[in-house]
């Protein structure tokens, strides 16, 4: 109830969109409802400020550095924590932990600049670029592009249906979900048990 009430005073009328999120994250991001929530609250309040406040647009952009959070350590193994360290840093302008990310750049404002140029999200606008003019939404997108170049993008959610320690990572948050509903009057309890049932049979196939 706190969690969802953090979601609901930050994104207003984009809330729902985000418990929606959040209820898919056991697949997309291997974590539980509230462990989603619990991450995209940490950094929110930063990406609203970037974005002059556009719940909607925000919504997706937290959804996408959460997603990526996961494939990153998946595909890495390097702890979540440290990767969600990372990013709240970011949210901070804090940059010495983008090496966390092991995406080839150290952990300083000007690597942060270099990665965002090497991105392309910015076209020819990021040609003389520092990092005092990155908003945390275009760290996000910049982080996602240099991923998706490399071939991280998606790991989780493949693993999470073909590969034995990624159904079981899967099933767990889907486990922590329906725990979480039986305490929930409001929860949709035959789709978070169907959810887990789902999960347990990838467990059994792989």
């Amino acid at each position: 109830e706190q969690l969802v009430g953090g979601v609901d005073t930050l994104f207003g009328k984009s809330s729902k969109k985000v418990q929606e999120y959040a209820s898919n994250a056991y697949k997309t991001a291997g974590l539980s409802a509230n462990e989603y929530m619990d991450t995209v609250t940490s950094f929110s309040a930063s990406l609203l400020q970037g974005l002059n406040g556009d719940t909607k647009k925000a919504s997706k952009v937290a959804n996408l550095a959460v997603t990526d959070m996961s494939d990153n350590a998946n595909k890495m193994g390097t702890d979540m924590k440290s990767i969600q360290n990372a990013y709240q840093g970011f949210a901070k302008q804090n940059y010495t932990m983008l090496d966390n990310l092991k995406l080839g750049y150290g952990g300083t404002k000007s690597e942060m600049a270099r990665l965002v140029k090497d991105s392309g999200i910015l076209g020819k606008a990021g040609k003389d670029l520092t990092a005092k003019k990155v908003s945390y939404d275009q760290m996000i997108e910049a982080i996602h592009k240099v991923q998706t170049n490399m071939g991280i993008t998606g790991t989780t959610s493949k693993e999470a249906s073909t590969t034995i320690q990624g159904s079981v990572n899967s099933m767990k948050s889907a486990w922590q979900n329906m725990l979480t509903g039986m305490a929930d009057e409001n929860a949709d309890f035959g789709s978070l048990a169907k959810n887990f049932a789902s999960s347990l049979v990838n467990v059994v196939k792989n």
